[in-house]
């Protein structure tokens, strides 16, 4: 099946490309209450703790966040907090004071005034155009606007809406940010609201009960939770997730040829950025790639960059490890696939 299809069926959606599954978003469990990304809860401070230069706070049903800055706040003071991230086993969930308010076109940051426009859209008529609007619909108010990429070419009348219904809902959450206790005000997005929000240029979308196993997304998503990935070239990776991190191993083969590791590991790049993706894989990651020059480690490095930036998660590239290894620290922003089982 040729273009992009968006397949929806029971609190899951999974993106097709030409008929393969590049991205995957679901629900977590109905009894997993943890805190999940983009949550915004009036929260408690509860203690610093020592020698991380942080504070737990109380949010809601027994469930706490790890403040990373408490910096003018005592214990008991009340503060509202966006969770950032899934939380690493059974710490605390990250939060942060930075506020914002995410919609398909727009992005509301109560406390970061001005208005902005996507780096990304070059065209400086279409900048001016989406700025006049910006600048007409917010009418001067004391919140901060950002017009994602996602604005470009689309209807005024869209993007107006759009803006107006992120910052009506902006505007109703921070007059609760006063009040006695931890209080969830804002709840995280479902897979559906996220899949309509974050996927561009979508040519169809399929809903029904079903949908996934017709288009063979469940077998897909049964090959995810193998650790065995097979290359295109003859080459392969395995997956390891520990509780400390993800290990991911880069085979090729027979060929052990310099020529033949090169390409295997670029080959791999790419696959090992849907496979993250996919699999709802964050924290610290390793991955050891065919044995390589220093030379061509500076390829690999950049190809990895770029394969990094267009999956949309937020990754950070440590480095090579003394024992030849790169490794890379990514942000928690999905709930891992194999928790699911």
């Amino acid at each position: 099946m040729k273009g992009k299809v968006a397949v929806l069926d029971k609190g899951m959606a999974a993106l097709l490309v030409n008929g393969r599954i590049m991205d995957l978003m679901f629900d977590p469990p109905e009894d997993d209450l943890s805190p999940r990304p983009e949550a915004i809860y009036r929260a408690v401070v509860d203690r610093p703790i020592k020698g991380m230069g942080g504070a737990i706070v109380k949010l809601t049903d027994g469930q706490n966040g790890f403040l990373k800055d408490p910096k003018g706040l005592s214990p008991g003071s009340q503060i509202l907090v966006q969770v950032s991230t899934f939380a690493d086993g059974r710490k605390a969930s990250p939060v942060s004071r930075k506020i914002l308010f995410k919609n398909r076109f727009s992005i509301i940051t109560p406390d970061a005034p001005g208005i902005n426009v996507a780096r990304s859209i070059r065209d400086e008529a279409e900048h001016d155009r989406l700025l006049e609007i910006a600048h007409d619909v917010m009418d001067g108010g004391p919140e901060g606007l950002i017009l994602r990429s996602a604005a470009s070419r689309v209807d005024e009348d869209q993007i107006r809406a759009d803006i107006t219904q992120v910052l009506n809902l902006s505007r109703q959450v921070m007059t609760e940010a006063t009040g006695q206790g931890p209080e969830l005000l804002m709840d995280a997005p479902s897979a559906m609201e996220r899949a309509w929000r974050e996927w561009e240029d979508v040519d169809q979308i399929v809903e029904h009960a079903g949908a996934l196993a017709d288009f063979g997304v469940l077998d897909e998503i049964d090959k995810l939770t193998q650790a065995h990935v097979e290359l295109a070239n003859g080459g392969s990776l395995s997956i390891e997730p520990t509780a400390a991190l993800v290990a991911i191993d880069v085979n090729t083969g027979g060929d052990t040829s310099p020529a033949v590791a090169l390409k295997t590991n670029l080959s791999a790049i790419h696959e090992i950025s849907r496979q993250l993706k996919l699999r709802g894989l964050g924290g610290q990651v390793i991955i050891d790639f065919a044995p390589s020059s220093k030379r061509d480690r500076v390829q690999i490095e950049n190809t990895l960059k770029s394969a990094l930036k267009r999956d949309g998660v937020e990754t950070i590239i440590a480095g090579w490890t003394p024992l030849g290894n790169l490794e890379l620290q990514r942000k928690r922003d999905r709930y891992p696939l194999s928790r699911l089982k």
